[in-house]
């Protein structure tokens, strides 16, 4: 036994971080992606190492996944049509690949022995809250788009697995993900938010008074790893929200520190009375039981896009590679 960790989706966002994090912790890491957005250098750095091994299939071909498994002690879940856009404009791939597939990938992972089974969800599940509670892991599941839908649906497959043949499943709800990364996003709120007033460009907003939870790309790595490697009876069958409480941001929050950085910078407020997500979410379990808390924060965020920005690295910002 080889003790392979196998990420699914590990070209893409949070994927190629991930890999990057297990692989400096000295974990062998085989990657599981399809390059649904075409031939990227995300997993370049990862090619030069030992214990590293990419496997070009969707996670769909059950063949490919059962090869992938072969010697597997851990997974990462990550592969999925991610986002609301995403999903509403192929609902029904959103649904193969985010619950069908990941249905399959349970029962390969149960035959080939897997140890561990992390699965990636996320907070939008909490959909809109009333009042100013933050959401605790506890709290209940308001899906108010198919992204979410299909996320809340396979996390009861996932949790279910928990005590059968010996496999430690765990979900990990994420924030709304933001920072630089290896294969780069600019269709996530704070990414783009920055991407457009540091270009100079008018920033229209939509519902301003609205609160999201969000999390650096490189912190949700971090997460992802310490389930992976804590005590299989403080994580199996179990939910952790991953963020911080200080990181829960109205958009007009991130529109006074863009202005702070940039005070001739140009913006439009579009006042909307309802949006189906709006919620504050509570970090307090995984920093309580894995001890697990975030090092970076929205301001260092915004920080690093200004400067991947002005460094010449990204010729065309807006291409579509640059989005999901």
């Amino acid at each position: 036994m080889e003790n392979w960790t196998v990420v699914t989706g590990g070209a893409g966002y949070v994927g190629a971080v991930v890999v990057d994090e297990l692989l400096a912790r000295g974990r062998k890491v085989r990657v599981v992606d399809s390059l649904v957005h075409g031939s990227v250098p995300s997993l370049l750095l990862a090619w030069g190492q030992r214990g590293f091994e990419f496997v070009p299939a969707d996670v769909r071909e059950p063949a490919a996944v059962r090869e992938a498994l072969r010697d597997a002690e851990a997974i990462f879940h990550g592969a999925a049509i991610v986002g609301d856009p995403a999903c509403s404009r192929q609902p029904e791939l959103a649904r193969e690949v985010n619950l069908d597939a990941s249905r399959a990938l349970l029962d390969a992972a149960e035959q080939a022995g897997v140890e561990r089974f992390v699965f990636a969800s996320t907070c939008s599940n909490y959909g809109r809250l009333e009042g100013e509670a933050a959401a605790t892991e506890d709290f209940p599941l308001r899906p108010v788009s198919l992204y979410a839908e299909t996320k809340v649906e396979a996390e009861l497959d996932v949790l279910a697995r928990a005590d059968r043949n010996g496999m430690c499943t765990s979900c990990l709800r994420f924030a709304t993900v933001y920072g630089v990364a290896p294969r780069m996003r600019f269709d996530l709120t704070v990414n783009e938010f920055t991407r457009d007033t540091s270009l100079g460009k008018e920033l229209v907003v939509y519902g301003e008074q609205f609160w999201r939870p969000y999390v650096h790309v490189r912190d949700a790595a971090r997460a992802i790893a310490t389930v992976l490697e804590a005590p299989q009876d403080k994580v199996a069958g179990d939910v952790f929200n991953v963020g911080d409480n200080d990181q829960n941001y109205r958009k007009l929050d991130l529109v006074e520190l863009l202005r702070a950085r940039f005070p001739d910078a140009q913006f439009k407020f579009v006042h909307k009375d309802e949006d189906p997500r709006d919620y504050k979410v509570s970090f307090d379990k995984i920093r309580s039981v894995l001890g697990f808390e975030t090092e970076w924060t929205v301001e260092q965020g915004i920080d690093e896009v200004v400067a991947l920005m002005r460094s010449g690295l990204v010729e065309d910002p807006y291409a579509e590679i640059y989005r999901n």
